[in-house]
């Protein structure tokens, strides 16, 4: 009786322990746990806000102001600064029903009915290898899964999204300093007047140019230059004739 006692003390106890180590497997390998732990150890710091559905999350630290995007339920991360998120869609059936983006007013979400479909939120970033990430909040065949929330719950989830990320852009983007007034528009330049002086009278009566120039002396009959030979007229002293007197 003794040994019966103890084999099933000895039972409950090992039932007890295994239930106990699947029960912290469970909770170590916790899908959003292991997404967490991910962010945790590509961010260096805990996420302060983190989304993760269907293996996949997305986490932002505000101190460090960085993001993180999640695949395989955190095997394998991609880190982005924060003033790289460009945008974030809430799509529905391929349909996208509201949206926040930097630099324009958020869509606001007009249509809560859930689609046939899945309900995935998209997140831009300014990235050329890899543009944008998706997250399924919502996906055909989840309603099996347990914990798993229902089409309107994942659509309401997203919403809250949408307007986190809003926030996220509005804090990420620095205040534009004001616009420096224009300057007043400068007077047209006048060119200064030139004095001119007035014309005197005396100039006036002056003679042109060509009327300096004195005029050539007259030759007087009898008298030659200095400097030219003499001559002497070859009928000087000759009479005249009579007949022709």
């Amino acid at each position: 009786m003794d040994e019966t006692a103890r084999l099933l003390l000895w039972l409950a106890l090992a039932g007890t322990a295994v239930t106990f180590a699947g029960s912290a497997a469970i909770w170590f390998m916790d899908e959003d746990r292991r997404i967490r732990r991910a962010f945790r150890n590509v961010l260096k710091l805990p996420a302060d806000a983190v989304l993760s559905a269907n293996g996949r999350g997305v986490g932002f630290n505000f101190a460090r102001s960085l993001a993180a995007v999640a695949w395989d339920q955190g095997a394998w991360c991609l880190v982005y600064r924060i003033d790289e998120l460009v945008g974030a869609e809430l799509i529905v059936d391929g349909e996208v029903r509201a949206r926040a983006y930097r630099g324009e007013g958020r869509r606001a979400l007009e249509r809560t009915t859930p689609g046939t479909g899945q309900v995935t939120l998209r997140f831009i970033f300014d990235d050329a290898r890899y543009p944008d990430f998706e997250v399924a909040l919502w996906a055909p065949g989840d309603e099996a899964k347990r914990n798993a929330p229902s089409p309107a719950e994942a659509i309401q989830e997203a919403n809250r999204w949408i307007a986190r990320v809003e926030a996220i852009l509005r804090r990420a983007s620095p205040p534009r300093p004001p616009a420096p007034p224009s300057p007043p528009p400068r007077p047209p330049e006048i060119a200064p007047l030139q004095a001119v002086a007035p014309a005197s009278p005396v100039a006036d009566k002056d003679p042109p140019p060509w009327d300096e120039t004195p005029p050539p002396a007259r030759r007087q009959p009898g008298r030659s230059r200095p400097d030219e030979p003499q001559t002497r007229d070859l009928f000087e002293g000759d009479e005249p004739d009579e007949a022709l007197s």
